[in-house]
């Protein structure tokens, strides 16, 4: 028989040198410990058969790291959000439809609480709500369990919510009567129903109607889950509060878990406070703390301590000498500590306060880590790893050995080889201060055969470059052939607080300086060809694409994602105007930042080719930034092409969707930066 495998295409090298395999990698997206320590489980987020949606399994991972990861559920709904009751009871949220349903049950399209019991078996639904169940919480000493659902106003009860619900659907009514500063939060709408968290007593299948759900009041929009304490007696949730009609700061409120009465609340007119989570003494509660930016000072960030039951403690700083910004605080079950991370460096590594003597030791030297979870007796933590080049994966460490390399753990989110190597690249600011960046390679890059630099400047502008990225990932760019510099300039989390003080408000300054600065000492590496550079970036980075294409012609092409560009109409029209207006003033009255900082007042400079890409449903940065960019682009006979995604927000997560993002930057980088002739990507 003829040999026909010489006309068939090669097999890619890796994922990363095909979209579509690489769209369809697993991606671990949480992990959560039992209260016996025993059992570990893992969300992974998978491609749905249909290729246009991922679908969310649990699967357990075995702390020992012996066993092969096995997966425990699967639906077509998928399944979300695992934690534990005491007795190793695993409840989940899940849309999948009950198993045995009550006679006229209607279909299930909104989340409810699910069970699996510890011993193995079926999963069976324990409780459902009108609008669905958004959360769920557990005590670790405790049956009782609290769940987020929403009430539409003027609902006294589930009865009646049900059917305030039902007359809107059956009337076609979308409508929002809103009476608060907030109305868009990221990529969807507020209301018209608020969040609110439920406590319950244990539930089980045939609980006795008497078990009536305790409300404990209304909840904040960011989306914060609320803590129990270990006894279950308290619950603490954050929720919003403002001294004027838009002046919104967070607080943390201590309710009666019992009863639903709040016991206090724990504010501060220059603060705000979240991420409540109680200590092993259950009355002991350590929190976020983030200081109220003003026009001449960014923010701080802290970890807080407060006494829940004594209406007299407002609390302290738990890292006074700490020139970093921790994450929220992981107290052990055995008392003595809490566990944080905290960008540094480039990294995000984990470190342990010792709460008695107050010192502070690092225990992990590189990579970025999440979801900490402390065993019960202290002695061990487990956490998802992640880095610029590897995705998030279990890890198991000691909780007291400084600077130590994790053991990882059998998972199921695997990415195979990367197409390249990493390194870093240093240099001094004009001001004398240091940079540094991650540089990817290639691996076909050489003096012989420089690679294209591809810079990509990152979003926040309050962040780092330290971790695994599924959106902007820079190895599907070095699999095209592409280096990629990931700098963190002025505004980056990790470098201090003087490092927020040299580029706070004036975002054309230092930070667009020391981009500029790493890009000019990348380029003197010889493996890079200086004559064919890009620039990209998404939100801030967005941003400062489009200050650098008003600033400079050096590269080839831009891509702006996601991006401010009229900042006078963006201060009113972003999702979160009270925070913006804090650094850069009122647009009525506090103009000069405005003025020198805006791109618009620029768009006759730009010449350099660019890709505006934005979702529609981004309220973060909302779509008429693009579309005044794209007016401006079209009005000057710039060279542009306008990705626009009708369905999407600040992030392109649906799979397909994320796929044409792929496809469309890198014809467009081809193009520009790589002289080939323009390709319109399929499906566009």
């Amino acid at each position: 028989m003829p040999d026909d495998s010489a006309s068939l295409p090669p097999a890619p090298r890796s994922a990363f040198h095909d979209l579509g395999a690489f769209i369809a990698l697993p991606r671990i997206n949480s992990l959560t410990l039992s209260p016996g320590g025993d059992r570990l489980i893992a969300s992974v987020a998978e491609l749905a058969a249909d290729g246009a949606r991922y679908v969310t399994a649990l699967w357990e991972v075995d702390p020992a790291g012996q066993r092969p990861a096995r997966r425990l559920t699967r639906s077509a709904k998928g399944e979300s959000a695992p934690t534990f009751r005491p007795d190793g009871t695993l409840l989940f949220l899940s849309a999948r439809p009950d198993t045995d349903p009550a006679k006229d049950a209607p279909a299930e399209e909104e989340a409810a609480l699910w069970a699996l019991p510890a011993g193995g078996g079926e999963a069976y639904r324990l409780l459902g709500r009108p609008g669905g169940v958004e959360a769920v919480v557990t005590a670790r000493q405790s049956d009782r369990t609290a769940v987020v659902a929403s009430l539409l106003p003027g609902a006294q009860d589930v009865e009646s919510d049900a059917r305030l619900r039902k007359a809107r659907k059956e009337a076609k009514v979308s409508a929002i009567l809103h009476e608060e500063a907030l109305v868009r939060f990221w990529d969807h709408d507020l209301g018209p129903a608020h969040p609110h968290t439920f406590t319950l007593p244990k539930v089980s299948p045939g609980a006795p109607a008497e078990a009536v759900p305790v409300d404990c009041g209304p909840l904040g929009r960011s989306g914060e889950t609320p803590t129990l304490s270990p006894d279950g007696a308290l619950l603490a949730h954050t929720l919003e509060i403002s001294d004027e009609p838009d002046r919104i700061r967070s607080a943390v409120a201590i309710v009666d878990a019992a009863t639903g009465k709040r016991l206090r609340l724990i504010s501060a007119a220059d603060a705000q406070f979240g991420e409540p989570v109680f200590a092993a003494d259950s009355r002991t509660v350590v929190c976020g703390r983030e200081t109220l930016s003003t026009f001449e000072e960014s923010y701080e960030v802290t970890l807080w301590s407060f006494d829940a039951t004594d209406e007299q403690d407002q609390g302290h700083d738990l890292l006074p000498d700490l020139d970093l910004w921790p994450a929220q605080g992981v107290p052990s079950p055995a008392g003595g500590a809490v566990f944080f991370t905290a960008d540094q460096l480039g990294h995000c590594p984990v470190f342990r306060l010792d709460t008695a003597e107050g010192t502070v030791t690092r225990l992990t030297a590189d990579g970025s880590y999440t979801h900490l979870s402390v065993a019960p007796d202290g002695s061990t933590l487990y956490a998802l790893r992640a880095a610029i080049d590897a995705p998030p994966t279990p890890v198991r460490l000691d909780s007291s050995t400084a600077d130590q390399q994790p053991t990882e753990l059998p998972s199921p989110g695997p990415v195979g080889a990367l197409p390249g190597s990493l390194t870093e690249v240093t240099t001094v600011a004009e001001d004398g201060t240091p940079l540094r960046s991650w540089l990817v390679l290639p691996e076909a890059a050489s003096a012989q055969t420089p690679a294209p630099l591809l810079l990509w400047v990152h979003g926040g502008p309050q962040g780092s470059w330290n971790s695994w990225t599924w959106r902007w990932n820079p190895w599907v760019a070095a699999a095209a052939g592409y280096a990629v510099l990931l700098p963190d300039p002025a505004l980056s989390t990790g470098y201090g607080q003087q490092m927020h003080r040299r580029g706070w408000q004036d975002w054309g300054g230092n930070p667009y300086r020391d981009v500029i600065a790493l890009t000019d000492a990348a380029l003197e590496r010889s493996d890079l060809d200086a004559s064919r550079t890009a620039m990209m970036g998404g939100s801030f980075g967005g941003y400062m694409a489009n200050w650098i294409a008003t600033s400079t012609d050096r590269f080839k092409a831009v891509v702006t994602h996601a991006s401010l560009w009229n900042l006078h109409s963006f201060a009113g029209t972003t999702d979160a105007p009270h925070f913006w207006r804090r650094g850069f003033g009122d647009v009525l009255k506090t103009t000069e930042r405005y003025e020198k900082s805006s791109p618009h007042l620029r768009a006759a400079e730009i010449s350099t080719p660019m890709l505006v890409v934005h979702g529609d449903r981004d309220y973060r940065v909302p779509i008429g930034e693009a579309l005044g960019l794209w007016t401006d682009l079209v009005r000057f006979g710039v060279p542009a092409k306008f990705l626009y995604y009708p369905d999407e927000g600040h992030w392109i997560l649906k799979p397909n969707n994320a796929k044409v993002w792929y496809a469309t930057v890198l014809a467009f980088l081809a193009h520009h930066v790589l002289g080939e002739p323009w390709r319109r990507p399929d499906l566009l």
